[in-house]
Protein backbone atom coordinates (compact mmCIF):
# COMPACT_ATOMS: atom_id res chain seq x y z
CA UNK A 1 0.00 0.00 0.00
CA UNK A 2 2.79 2.45 0.93
CA UNK A 3 6.36 2.53 -0.33
CA UNK A 4 8.71 5.19 1.04
CA UNK A 5 12.15 5.40 -0.54
CA UNK A 6 15.10 7.51 0.66
CA UNK A 7 12.81 10.12 2.19
CA UNK A 8 14.51 13.31 3.35
CA UNK A 9 12.85 16.32 4.97
CA UNK A 10 13.36 19.02 7.55
CA UNK A 11 12.76 22.60 8.59
CA UNK A 12 14.79 25.54 7.31
CA UNK A 13 18.38 24.35 7.07
CA UNK A 14 17.89 21.47 9.55
CA UNK A 15 17.53 18.00 8.06
CA UNK A 16 15.31 15.82 10.28
CA UNK A 17 14.66 12.77 8.09
CA UNK A 18 17.87 11.42 6.58
CA UNK A 19 16.90 8.79 4.05
CA UNK A 20 13.90 6.79 5.31
CA UNK A 21 12.87 3.53 3.63
CA UNK A 22 9.58 2.04 4.84
CA UNK A 23 6.86 -0.24 3.47
CA UNK A 24 3.28 -0.77 4.63
CA UNK A 25 1.29 -3.71 3.26
CA UNK A 26 -2.49 -3.69 3.11
CA UNK A 27 -4.08 -5.12 6.24
CA UNK A 28 -1.01 -4.68 8.44
CA UNK A 29 -0.30 -2.73 11.60
CA UNK A 30 3.12 -1.14 11.13
CA UNK A 31 4.72 0.34 14.25
CA UNK A 32 7.09 3.29 13.86
CA UNK A 33 8.90 3.55 17.18
CA UNK A 34 11.32 5.97 18.75
CA UNK A 35 11.93 8.54 21.46
CA UNK A 36 10.88 12.18 21.40
CA UNK A 37 12.63 14.32 18.81
CA UNK A 38 13.82 11.57 16.46
CA UNK A 39 11.57 12.58 13.56
CA UNK A 40 8.39 10.51 13.99
CA UNK A 41 5.95 13.42 13.73
CA UNK A 42 7.94 14.92 10.84
CA UNK A 43 7.61 11.60 9.02
CA UNK A 44 3.84 11.62 9.62
CA UNK A 45 3.59 15.18 8.38
CA UNK A 46 5.47 14.40 5.16
CA UNK A 47 3.52 11.20 4.51
CA UNK A 48 0.17 12.95 5.04
CA UNK A 49 1.08 15.97 2.89
CA UNK A 50 1.49 18.60 5.60
CA UNK A 51 5.20 19.06 4.83
CA UNK A 52 6.87 18.73 1.43
CA UNK A 53 9.81 16.31 1.33
CA UNK A 54 13.27 17.50 0.30
CA UNK A 55 14.02 14.32 -1.60
CA UNK A 56 12.89 10.73 -2.00
CA UNK A 57 9.67 9.15 -3.18
CA UNK A 58 6.30 8.17 -1.67
CA UNK A 59 3.96 5.76 -3.43
CA UNK A 60 0.42 5.12 -2.19
CA UNK A 61 -1.63 2.33 -3.76
CA UNK A 62 0.85 2.20 -6.63
CA UNK A 63 0.68 5.92 -7.42
CA UNK A 64 3.50 8.42 -6.91
CA UNK A 65 2.12 10.94 -4.39
CA UNK A 66 5.40 12.64 -3.48
CA UNK A 67 4.72 16.26 -2.54
CA UNK A 68 0.94 15.95 -2.83
CA UNK A 69 -0.85 18.27 -0.39
CA UNK A 70 -2.81 17.12 2.66
CA UNK A 71 -6.28 17.60 1.18
CA UNK A 72 -5.48 15.42 -1.81
CA UNK A 73 -3.92 12.77 0.45
CA UNK A 74 -7.16 12.60 2.44
CA UNK A 75 -9.07 12.31 -0.82
CA UNK A 76 -6.85 9.33 -1.69
CA UNK A 77 -7.67 7.64 1.63
CA UNK A 78 -4.66 8.45 3.82
CA UNK A 79 -5.87 9.97 7.10
CA UNK A 80 -3.79 11.24 10.04
CA UNK A 81 -4.95 11.31 13.67
CA UNK A 82 -2.40 13.80 15.00
CA UNK A 83 -0.48 13.80 18.24
CA UNK A 84 -2.34 15.78 20.91
CA UNK A 85 -5.74 14.88 19.36
CA UNK A 86 -6.38 18.42 18.01
CA UNK A 87 -10.13 18.13 18.32
CA UNK A 88 -12.28 21.27 18.08
CA UNK A 89 -12.99 21.96 21.78
CA UNK A 90 -15.88 24.40 21.28
CA UNK A 91 -17.77 22.10 18.92
CA UNK A 92 -19.88 19.17 20.05
CA UNK A 93 -18.86 15.54 19.70
CA UNK A 94 -21.25 15.15 16.78
CA UNK A 95 -19.93 18.27 15.03
CA UNK A 96 -16.35 17.03 15.37
CA UNK A 97 -17.34 13.72 13.79
CA UNK A 98 -19.13 15.46 10.93
CA UNK A 99 -15.97 17.44 10.13
CA UNK A 100 -14.13 14.15 9.68
CA UNK A 101 -16.18 13.52 6.53
CA UNK A 102 -15.64 16.99 5.06
CA UNK A 103 -13.30 15.79 2.28
CA UNK A 104 -14.29 12.15 1.94
CA UNK A 105 -17.27 9.82 2.48
CA UNK A 106 -19.74 12.67 3.03
CA UNK A 107 -22.56 10.75 1.36
CA UNK A 108 -22.28 8.03 4.04
CA UNK A 109 -21.92 10.42 6.95
CA UNK A 110 -24.86 9.20 9.04
CA UNK A 111 -24.04 5.52 8.52
CA UNK A 112 -20.45 6.19 9.56
CA UNK A 113 -21.51 8.12 12.64
CA UNK A 114 -23.58 5.12 13.69
CA UNK A 115 -20.57 2.87 13.16
CA UNK A 116 -18.29 5.15 15.19
CA UNK A 117 -20.64 5.31 18.17
CA UNK A 118 -21.06 1.53 18.08
CA UNK A 119 -17.27 1.28 18.47
CA UNK A 120 -17.13 4.10 21.04
CA UNK A 121 -20.41 3.96 23.03
CA UNK A 122 -19.16 6.69 25.36
CA UNK A 123 -19.19 9.17 22.50
CA UNK A 124 -22.91 8.57 21.93
CA UNK A 125 -23.56 9.37 25.58
CA UNK A 126 -21.82 12.73 25.05
CA UNK A 127 -23.08 13.47 21.55
CA UNK A 128 -24.16 17.07 22.18
CA UNK A 129 -21.44 17.81 24.74
CA UNK A 130 -18.62 20.23 23.88
CA UNK A 131 -15.57 18.20 22.95
CA UNK A 132 -13.29 20.26 25.19
CA UNK A 133 -15.14 18.99 28.26
CA UNK A 134 -14.38 15.32 27.54
CA UNK A 135 -11.76 13.36 29.45
CA UNK A 136 -8.39 12.68 27.81
CA UNK A 137 -9.39 9.15 26.89
CA UNK A 138 -12.71 10.29 25.42
CA UNK A 139 -10.96 12.99 23.39
CA UNK A 140 -8.63 10.35 21.94
CA UNK A 141 -11.63 8.20 21.03
CA UNK A 142 -13.18 11.23 19.34
CA UNK A 143 -9.98 11.99 17.42
CA UNK A 144 -9.81 8.41 16.13
CA UNK A 145 -13.53 8.41 15.37
CA UNK A 146 -13.19 11.67 13.43
CA UNK A 147 -10.39 10.10 11.38
CA UNK A 148 -12.48 7.02 10.67
CA UNK A 149 -15.34 9.17 9.38
CA UNK A 150 -13.31 9.62 6.17
CA UNK A 151 -13.29 5.84 5.60
CA UNK A 152 -9.48 5.72 5.46
CA UNK A 153 -7.56 3.10 3.57
CA UNK A 154 -4.57 3.91 5.80
CA UNK A 155 -5.05 5.41 9.26
CA UNK A 156 -1.98 7.02 10.83
CA UNK A 157 -2.15 7.19 14.62
CA UNK A 158 0.43 9.57 16.11
CA UNK A 159 1.07 8.79 19.79
CA UNK A 160 -2.51 7.63 20.59
CA UNK A 161 -1.53 6.50 24.11
CA UNK A 162 0.12 9.80 25.07
CA UNK A 163 -1.18 11.19 28.35
CA UNK A 164 -3.57 8.31 29.06
CA UNK A 165 -3.76 6.28 32.26
CA UNK A 166 -2.39 2.71 32.12
CA UNK A 167 -5.94 1.32 32.02
CA UNK A 168 -6.90 3.57 29.10
CA UNK A 169 -3.65 2.75 27.32
CA UNK A 170 -4.59 -0.92 27.44
CA UNK A 171 -8.07 -0.08 26.16
CA UNK A 172 -6.59 2.00 23.34
CA UNK A 173 -4.30 -0.78 22.13
CA UNK A 174 -7.17 -3.28 22.26
CA UNK A 175 -9.18 -0.89 20.11
CA UNK A 176 -6.37 -0.58 17.55
CA UNK A 177 -6.15 -4.37 17.37
CA UNK A 178 -9.91 -4.58 16.82
CA UNK A 179 -9.88 -1.98 14.03
CA UNK A 180 -7.10 -3.87 12.28
CA UNK A 181 -8.94 -7.18 12.62
CA UNK A 182 -11.87 -5.49 10.85
CA UNK A 183 -9.56 -4.80 7.90
CA UNK A 184 -8.13 -1.34 8.56
CA UNK A 185 -4.45 -0.79 7.69
CA UNK A 186 -2.74 1.24 10.44
CA UNK A 187 0.55 3.06 10.86
CA UNK A 188 1.06 3.27 14.62
CA UNK A 189 3.60 5.90 15.64
CA UNK A 190 4.46 5.42 19.30
CA UNK A 191 6.96 5.65 22.13
CA UNK A 192 5.25 2.70 23.83
CA UNK A 193 7.49 0.04 22.30
CA UNK A 194 6.34 -3.14 24.03
CA UNK A 195 2.59 -2.75 23.56
CA UNK A 196 3.00 -1.46 20.01
CA UNK A 197 5.03 -4.50 18.94
CA UNK A 198 2.50 -6.83 20.57
CA UNK A 199 -0.17 -5.76 18.06
CA UNK A 200 2.04 -4.85 15.09
CA UNK A 201 2.92 -6.96 12.08
CA UNK A 202 6.13 -5.08 11.31
CA UNK A 203 8.19 -2.59 13.28
CA UNK A 204 10.64 0.19 12.45
CA UNK A 205 12.80 1.98 15.01
CA UNK A 206 13.65 5.58 14.16
CA UNK A 207 16.76 7.17 15.64
CA UNK A 208 18.20 10.55 14.66
CA UNK A 209 16.25 10.66 11.44
CA UNK A 210 17.22 7.21 10.17
CA UNK A 211 15.82 3.69 10.57
CA UNK A 212 18.11 1.83 12.97
CA UNK A 213 16.11 -1.40 13.22
CA UNK A 214 13.38 -2.95 11.10
CA UNK A 215 11.70 -6.32 10.77
CA UNK A 216 8.79 -8.50 11.88
CA UNK A 217 7.42 -7.26 15.20
CA UNK A 218 8.01 -10.59 16.98
CA UNK A 219 11.67 -10.57 15.97
CA UNK A 220 12.16 -6.97 17.08
CA UNK A 221 10.72 -7.79 20.51
CA UNK A 222 13.57 -10.23 21.07
CA UNK A 223 16.26 -7.98 19.57
CA UNK A 224 18.95 -7.37 22.25
CA UNK A 225 19.65 -3.83 21.05
CA UNK A 226 15.97 -2.83 21.25
CA UNK A 227 15.53 -4.52 24.62
CA UNK A 228 18.51 -2.66 26.00
CA UNK A 229 17.64 0.75 24.54
CA UNK A 230 13.86 0.84 24.93
CA UNK A 231 12.72 -1.90 27.31
CA UNK A 232 15.47 -1.63 29.92
CA UNK A 233 16.29 -5.34 29.74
Amino acid sequence: MVEVEDLRAGYGAVEVLRGIDLTISRGDVVALLGSNGVGKTTFNSVLSGLIRPWAGRIRFNGEDVTGRDAARMVDAGLVLVPEGRLIFPNLTVRENLILGSYRRAGSRREQNIERIVSIFPRLKERFEQKAGTLSGGEQQMLAIGRGMMAEPELLILDEPSLGLSPLLVEEMFNLIRRLNEEGLTILLVEQNVAQSLEIATTGYVLENGTISLAGPAAELMSNPELQRSYLGI
